[in-house]
């Protein structure tokens, strides 16, 4: 049986993946990708029905390919995110097969490249680029039981209200996720509970911008890393109902009970931290601290912004705020559901190396990794804040195909390529 050769594969056509086709092409390489679903399959089959973009499409797209038919300051659908992906991959030829899972892939013992085990035969890789993405394996903490009599499912199993059994609904986790689910719950007339967590909270327009704007004029998109201690730190933004800035006193006011971070479960009964103000307080901490940032950057750069005295207003503190609840009888209540908005962990255990350190993290340089022919796409933070954004997996992208091709240079070097003729006569 024959085996096929490539000099690079691309495992994973989510937006990644096809980022990564465009400039692979550019460059000339050889190249090919594996999807084991669908293009974009993430944002197909785990999401909700009425998410929709954190942020407008001027802003959010890859640079080379608008979102035509919307409005500039729209926050699209995920069908539409879907269409935009397949349609950037028609664009640039992304040569996708779908319905092919990688298995394995070995690095050969004797030479430069890899041994690939897939679900359609082996192919041997001279270079891989793992473009998996940041939201592979859902992670529910093992607090509540599974054989407890509440069901549960993660954030990325939920699709809308009617989805769920009859009944109050806990929702743990108050990043984008969690926030705009518990939102929609309530809205939808449920009973919810919400456990709030450390979180960022940006204003969604201010001084009639949007925060994509302010973010990128105040250079916090490049930002390199995350502040020390802030790993695990969620950002509460949301593009619902035309984007409105996530308020959790105001979600309170609304008739979302509020509560700390979730910490035990037992008889029945589950138990919070004592940390619900706390972390309301720092988040509208980091909310202040942006308008502070916005304004500061308005007068230094001397622009006719409007002002905007109502977005420092502050609701009144929800009586769950007031006296904050510590625990709850799940059957008293009458929750039926958790949510669980707690996030992903990434999964690499196809690549057969010794690539990752102990918590089984890439060890890399801006997606470059310490095995020799092994790339990273789509890794959060990978070289700076905005890297799980289109825009910014775009440009990672281009980084790690200029590295492809300056690999390949040196490759093809026999001792002698460099030498200008005209300098050796």
């Amino acid at each position: 049986m024959s085996v096929e050769k490539i000099d690079t594969l691309v495992v994973g056509a989510g937006q990644a993946g096809i980022a990564l086709c465009g400039h692979l092409g550019q460059q000339g390489v050889p190249f090919l990708v594996l999807e084991k679903n669908r293009i974009a399959e993430a944002w197909r089959t785990s999401r909700w029905d009425a998410l929709v973009t954190n942020g407008p499409v001027w802003h959010d797209r890859f640079p080379n390919l608008e979102f035509k038919g919307n409005a500039p300051d729209e926050f699209v659908s995920k069908d539409r995110v879907v269409d935009y992906i397949e349609e950037y991959a028609e664009l640039v030829n992304a040569p996708v097969r779908t319905g092919v899972e990688v298995l394995s892939a070995v690095p050969f013992a004797d030479r430069a490249g890899f041994r690939v085990e897939t679900t359609d035969g082996v192919i041997e890789a001279t270079r891989i680029v793992s473009a998996t993405g940041a939201f592979q394996q859902p992670i529910i903490p093992p607090i509540v039981s599974q054989d407890s009599t509440v069901h549960q499912m993660h954030s990325a199993s939920y699709r809308n209200p009617k989805q769920l059994a009859n009944g109050a609904v806990m929702v743990v986790g108050a990043g984008s996720s969690g926030a705009q689910i518990a939102d929609e719950l309530n809205r939808a007339g449920r009973k919810v509970f919400l456990s709030v967590g450390p979180h960022d909270r940006p204003p969604r327009r201010y001084r009639d911008r949007d925060f994509v704007w302010w973010l990128g004029v105040l250079g916090l998109w490049d930002l390199a890393a995350q502040k020390l201690g802030a790993e695990h730190v969620t950002i509460s933004v949301s593009g619902a109902y035309g984007g409105r800035t996530i308020d959790f006193r105001r979600l309170g006011r609304d008739g979302v009970k509020l509560l700390g971070r979730t910490e035990d479960f037992d008889n029945g009964v589950l138990t919070f931290a004592d940390d619900v103000r706390k972390n309301i307080d720092a988040g509208d901490a980091n909310y202040n601290q942006m308008l502070d940032a916005a304004d500061a950057y308005a007068d230094a750069m001397g622009l006719d912004l409007p002002l905007d005295p109502q977005a420092r207003e502050a609701c009144p503190d929800p009586n769950s705020l007031i006296y904050p609840i510590r625990s709850l009888n799940l059957a008293a209540e009458g929750i039926t559901t958790i949510i669980w908005a707690t996030g992903y962990k990434q999964d690499f255990g196809w690549l057969k190396t010794d690539a990752f350190d102990d918590r089984g993290a890439p060890i890399h340089q801006r997606g470059v990794s310490k095995e020799p022919g092994l790339y990273f796409l789509g890794l959060p933070w990978q070289s700076r804040r905005g890297s799980t954004f289109l825009w910014g997996v775009w440009h990672d992208a281009k980084f790690i195909a200029d590295q492809i091709a300056i690999q390949r240079v040196y490759a093809d070097y026999d001792g002698e390529a460099a030498i200008v003729p005209s300098a050796a006569e």
